[in-house]
């Protein structure tokens, strides 16, 4: 299917409501779980979630979503997650992508991490413009969000409790919440050049949300996220 056909896929509006949580939740979904969630019967709900696999927006599998296993634990039920393939449209076509590996290359090669991470750097800082450094995880979740990265906040892992007692620090060393991002803007040149566009991506964002902040950026990549996460600045709470 053509990008433009799968696009004009989600025009329906209970369609691109269904598509947009499923892709919300970076797991896999189940028809009654859309359903609910798009305020749209089951059956409804499995025609349009049927019609985006057909498109290539979602994929399809099945499993049984009771977490059981042999006789008793049910049938598998079928369920779905945001496909990894990209759509874009350009009218008339452009070819940006091929320019932005063609650049990284050249910059790789000629070892231009330095200065493309404080162009990223002065970008950022020219798009937050005159508003004040981030102040708090809410506030960078909605900066991000607006930029497409598609963040969530992930809550902390408790570390284990033995042996615990009689360390310092206390609630001072309790882990925190970070957020991560399970969208990266420049993913297929990422894919490529990663020290190069990861390192970009971080001065970017360290620019856009304010170094001097109550957040800060840092790098820890994971499969099928942005290499970047966002915590709170030491010595300030959300």
């Amino acid at each position: 299917m053509e990008d433009i056909d799968a696009i004009a896929v989600l025009q329906d509006p209970v369609r691109r409501r269904l598509y947009e949580y499923v892709a919300a939740q970076g797991r896999e979904v189940g028809r009654n779980e859309a359903a609910e969630a798009a305020g749209v019967a089951r059956t409804l709900a499995a025609h349009h979630l049927d019609r985006l696999t057909e498109a290539g927006l979602l994929e399809s599998g099945s499993r049984r979503l009771t977490g059981r296993s042999g006789p008793g634990a049910g049938r598998p039920a079928k369920v779905y997650t945001r496909a990894k393939g990209e759509r874009s449209v350009s009218l008339p076509a452009r070819d940006y992508r091929t320019a932005a590996e063609l650049l990284a290359e050249a910059a790789e090669l000629a070892g231009l991490d330095t200065g493309l991470r404080a162009a990223a750097r002065r970008r950022g800082e020219a798009l937050r413009g005159a508003a004040a450094p981030c102040g708090g995880l809410a506030e960078a979740m909605a900066t991000l969000a607006a930029r497409g990265y598609e963040p969530h906040l992930e809550p902390p892992v408790e570390p284990p409790v033995e042996g615990s007692e009689g360390e310092p620090g206390g609630d001072a060393d309790a882990p925190a919440s970070v957020i991560r991002m399970r969208n990266c803007p420049f993913h297929a040149v990422a894919e490529r050049f990663p020290p190069l566009v990861c390192g970009m991506n971080l001065a970017l964002l360290e620019g856009l949300l304010g170094a001097d902040g109550a957040v800060r950026a840092r790098m820890d990549a994971r499969p099928g996220e942005c290499c970047v996460v966002v915590e709170a600045s030491k010595n300030n709470v959300d």
